[in-house]
């Protein structure tokens, strides 16, 4: 009898150890356990250096109850059998097999922050039976020294072939009633002003949160959108968010605000169906980055190591890009997109611009795009945008119109030809505007042609857009449909070696990591705030922690006027930043693809200011983040790639700040001049933003800094390695 109660201990031990499973980060700061409890619910627990950071949440997927499918041949509309009860994937589990394994490795990006990018992490891959239905799946997990991503994995087999996701059901379940910075959940925008509160006060601020967008769906009084940013009270910083999203629908945050814990809510199609799959099929990874310092949230790169290296093996004609263009004059009502007031509707193919009138004001001329490649041309800029050019402006918005634009029709006034050949006399490219309306079938219907046409003309990138509800009527921006097209148009302009930058359209997930040709996306509230009314001075020291988790933003900076009823009397918006602030966001907000979003007349009554611009690089080596706090300052460093030389940012919120920093980034032994670019002492976002002062002076790797940055300001600093002749008559700092 001694020996059965032993054996039976032992048995229920091992079942237990079975049923659990540890891993550990590789500096062994990260523990995460895997358990499957009661009932087979699986579960995942995570702590940092012994503090909570996720208590233990639920894993798992409900299906759709799906009538399966006739057979071919049989009667249509008939039934072949009984609808599927068995729609849980979220229970009565076992763990079937688990495995785990390390990996490191050091890859290079065709573009970004880093010149070598370390990917190491230890995996726990759970193989999951479900007895009841006879299907598996696997949930693996890999734990990096700054957080942990993990996704759901769909083997083929006879029981789970074709399935409709109804709801994911990954929890994040949180410690406690900590701090968000969090957007309105919503289906098809991101372009809100960041709310800071307490988890416990997001249902209040909810309405307030909402504000207007050409294009808006809510879903819950208390969802928020991904990456989100959140502090505990004892000090822990944390980024949810998502990573390779492929083939699937974009995950929203809904919080349970009496228990605190935040539910995956994927975007629904037209039908609310959340996503269509056939096995073997991969979710997106979910992401949970975590430190006690906020510097190491900004310096993570996990995104990044959580997507396929690239898939383009020839990037040499994937450039950085600095550029300016035809685009913040409409978007201040200074200039207008369309060619005629006259016409209350056109049609494409049928209207005849050549007999209306054309209204004066449009921006998009040929002489006018001229004085934009001079000025390109005569600064040292790569590139010139122009919106605008292309028929079918006069009635492309709000009207659900399917037949909007064809993409290589100019309107009268823009002679393709000749400033394809003007710039490339000034050593100018081109880059081209897609505005689809969010008529994304149209646009594909046109993609080749217009693809086509760009390289014809000498145009290597495009700038998207999706503006307004979508057509098929009743998707979502964020919906699996949706994805899969971003994706689409992604691919196909790999295929003609054009570069992408879509704006309104999902956030990126370092998908430019498999695609190196996704340069940028918007997919945020970006410049174009400042001239609809503003956004918060906070806005940009909350982004690198948000948005920017996923990849760079097209954010469009460099405003130097702030007064938008200079350029238009009947526009009362103003811009909410310094003009140093301005200059910093170049390397606070990091990105390959980087606009003088400005007029010229303003960059040349500020072109002592103007020269940062010119100079600040857009690829980098090394980046080291001196200070951060989000909703407060980011203080950046970047070494400039294939250079000694380096670049400082920093931004300030609503409070302003005194900026203290070292600079034991730069090379010991060596000599630099630094410019300074700063806040005049009194500068102030609203009353005296044009308030800068520019010094130099000379440092090395043993120099520090107190700097003050006004309220939404900041400064930014160019670093360059000092040539004797040059620190004649120069103090050091």
């Amino acid at each position: 009898m001694k020996r059965i109660l032993i054996a039976l201990l032992s048995l229920c031990l091992s079942t237990e150890l079975a049923s659990a499973q540890d891993l550990k980060s590789p500096d062994g700061k990260l523990l995460m356990n895997f358990s499957v409890q009661n009932g087979g619910i699986p579960t995942y627990k995570l702590t940092y250096k012994g503090k909570v950071v996720l208590k233990p949440g639920k894993l798992g997927l409900e299906l759709k109850d799906q009538v399966p499918p006739a057979k071919f041949g049989t009667e249509m509309g008939m039934k072949s059998g009984p609808a599927n009860p068995k729609t849980s994937l979220y229970d009565q589990f076992t763990i079937a097999d688990s495995k785990t394994s390390s990996f490191d490795e050091t890859w290079q990006p065709v573009w970004g922050e880093l010149k070598n990018i370390r990917n190491h992490y230890n995996e726990l891959a759970v193989t999951l039976h479900q007895q009841g239905t006879d299907r598996n799946i696997l949930i693996r997990f890999r734990l990096f020294n700054d957080g942990l991503g993990f996704r759901y994995e769909f083997p083929q087999q006879k029981n789970l072939n074709y399935f409709v996701i109804k709801e994911e059901k990954t929890q994040f379940a949180m410690s406690g009633d900590m701090k968000a910075y969090w957007l309105p959940g919503d289906y098809d925008t991101q372009e809100y002003d960041y709310t800071t509160s307490k988890l416990s006060e997001i249902r209040g601020l909810f309405h307030t949160a909402v504000t207007d967008n050409s294009s808006q769906t809510q879903y819950s009084e208390t969802g928020v959108q991904a990456p989100l940013m959140l502090k505990t009270n004892d000090g822990l910083y944390i980024s949810i968010h998502e990573a390779a999203l492929i083939n699937y629908s974009t995950m929203n945050l809904n919080l349970d605000d009496k228990n605190m814990i935040f539910e995956s809510w994927l975007t629904p199609d037209a039908k609310g169906d959340k996503g269509y799959m056939q096995s073997p099929a991969t979710s997106p990874w979910r992401t949970v980055i975590v430190s006690d310092d906020a510097r190491d949230i900004l310096a993570s790169k996990m995104t990044l190591n959580l997507n396929d290296p690239s898939k383009i093996e020839d990037t040499s004609w994937i450039k950085t890009s600095k550029y300016v263009g035809v685009w913040w004059e409409m978007i201040t009502g200074k200039s207008s997109w369309a060619y005629t007031d006259e016409l209350p509707s056109v049609q494409l193919g049928v209207t005849d611009y050549t007999k209306v009138k054309p209204n004066g004001k449009h921006g998009a001329n040929t002489a006018h795009v001229k004085e934009y490649i001079d000025f390109a041309a005569k600064h040292g800029f790569d590139g010139v945008l122009v919106e605008g050019w292309n028929v079918g402006w006069e009635d492309w918005f709000g009207n659900s119109k399917d037949d909007v634009f064809d993409f290589v029709t100019p309107y009268p006034d823009f002679n393709v030809a000749e400033i394809r050949d003007y710039a490339k006399s000034k050593n100018v490219k081109m880059i081209m505007h897609h505005e689809t309306s969010g008529a994304v079938r149209n646009y594909e219907r046109h993609l080749d042609q217009a693809y086509q046409f760009m390289k014809d003309n000498g145009y290597d990138a495009v700038k998207s857009g999706y503006v307004g509800n979508m057509i098929p009527r009743g998707e979502y921006h964020y919906g699996q449909w949706l994805v899969n097209h971003y994706q689409y148009a992604l691919e196909k302009a790999a295929k003609y070696k054009i570069m992408v930058n879509a704006h309104e359209a999902v956030r990126p997930t370092g998908i430019n990591r498999t695609y190196p040709n996704l340069i940028g996306n918007e997919s945020a509230r970006g410049t174009e705030y400042q001239a609809f009314g503003g956004s918060k001075a906070n806005h940009v020291t909350i982004l690198p922690f948000t948005r920017l988790i996923g990849g760079p933003m097209d954010y469009t900076p460099g405003i130097f006027e702030m007064d938008i009823s200079k350029l238009n009397p009947d526009n009362k918006s103003h811009l909410n930043a310094t003009l140093a602030n301005q200059l910093a966001l170049y390397v606070t907000m990091a990105s390959p693809l980087q606009m003088a979003a400005d007029l010229p007349e303003n960059y040349n009554r500020f072109l002592d200011a103007f020269q940062f611009i010119k100079d600040v690089a857009m690829d980098w080596d090394d980046s080291k983040y001196l200070e951060a706090e989000p909703g407060e300052y980011v203080s950046v460093a970047r070494k400039a790639k294939g250079t000694n030389n380096w670049f400082v940012g920093c931004v300030a919120g609503e409070n302003g700040y005194t900026s203290k920093i070292s600079f034991n980034f730069l090379q010991p032994g060596k000599t630099y001049v630094a410019t300074i670019y700063s806040d005049a002492k009194e500068a102030h976002y609203k009353t005296n933003p044009q308030a800068y002062q520019i010094r130099k002076v000379l440092l090395n790797s043993r120099s520090k800094l107190t700097q003050f940055a006004a309220p939404g300001g900041g400064y930014a600093i160019s670093i360059i390695e000092a040539d004797p002749s040059q620190t004649k008559g120069l103090k050091n700092l």
